[in-house]
């Protein structure tokens, strides 16, 4: 087996962080969208709201991705650190993908930041 591993820290409690990954909606802006199709087939093995999310990956390449939110807050302000860990099934196929892979999870990374951030509330009225 071999993981990619990856962390990062939103400026959001865990509630908000979670409802942009549990709302279809939302998660379909940020999971990895480039205007194409892919025909991955999925199944959530875990859904421990809002701290943590299983999924395996079902068809080629095979992998379980752990998805953990922890509460941490930073400098006073609400805070989650997202950790994103990645494995697959078999090393060689891991080492196929890995250059695709490793960047790919960067950028939904950014990209489930970005939708987090976009729906805060801003205290208005």
């Amino acid at each position: 087996m071999t993981r990619f591993q990856t962390h990062r820290h939103f400026a959001a409690p865990p509630d908000a962080v979670f409802a942009a990954l549990a709302d279809p909606a939302r998660l379909a802006r940020w999971w990895g969208p480039d205007g194409r199709h892919y025909a991955n087939e999925s199944v959530f093995e875990t859904v421990d709201a809002p701290d943590r999310v299983v999924i395996r990956h079902l068809n080629h390449p095979h992998f379980r991705l752990t998805i953990t939110l922890t509460d941490h807050p930073s400098g006073g302000q609400p805070g989650t650190r997202v950790d994103w860990e990645q494995v697959f099934d078999s090393a060689d196929v891991a080492a196929a993908v890995q250059a695709v892979v490793v960047p790919a999870n960067e950028q939904n990374l950014d990209r489930w930041q970005a939708e987090v951030a976009a729906q805060k509330p801003t205290g208005r009225d």
